[in-house]
C-alpha cells in the first residue's frame, strides 16, 4: 500500500469523526431550550390549593419550568417534579406571573410550595 495513500485515508477519517463529533454538538446545543435565567419577578400569583388536596393531606413543591417572553410575560410551563394533583395548579399560577422584561426569551426554574395548615 502506498503510504501517500495511507496518510491520506486516515486524514479524511479523523476529519471524518470530527465533522460528526461537531454535528452532534450542534444538534445537542439546538434541542436545549433557553439558557436558564434568574429574571426577577415583578408580580407572583399563589397557587390555588386544590381541596382535594388538602382533604388528603397531600403537600409538598413542585418544581415548574417557565418560559418567559422578552416582555416578561410567562408564555408557557411545564411542571417537572412534584406531586401529580398539585401540578395543574402549580402551572396555573406560574403562567400569571410577570417578569422583569429582558434582552430575549428565557427559561426559570421555580420552585412552588404547598403547605398543610
Amino acid at each position: 500500500m502506498n503510504h501517500a495513500k495511507f496518510r491520506h485515508s486516515a486524514f479524511a477519517g479523523v476529519q471524518h469523526t470530527v465533522l460528526l463529533f461537531m454535528t452532534a454538538i450542534a444538534c445537542l446545543l439546538l434541542a436545549l431550550p433557553a439558557h436558564a435565567d434568574d429574571r426577577r419577578v415583578e408580580k407572583r400569583v399563589p397557587p390555588v390549593y386544590p381541596e382535594i388536596a388538602k382533604r388528603m393531606h397531600i403537600f409538598g413543591i413542585v418544581h415548574v419550568e417557565a418560559t418567559v417572553a422578552p416582555d416578561g410575560s410567562v408564555t408557557s410551563t411545564k411542571a417537572t417534579t412534584g406531586n401529580k394533583m398539585l401540578s395543574p395548579a402549580a402551572e396555573d399560577a406560574v403562567k400569571r406571573w410577570k417578569f422583569v422584561p429582558g434582552d430575549g426569551q428565557s427559561t426559570v426554574g421555580i420552585d412552588v410550595n404547598f403547605e398543610a395548615n
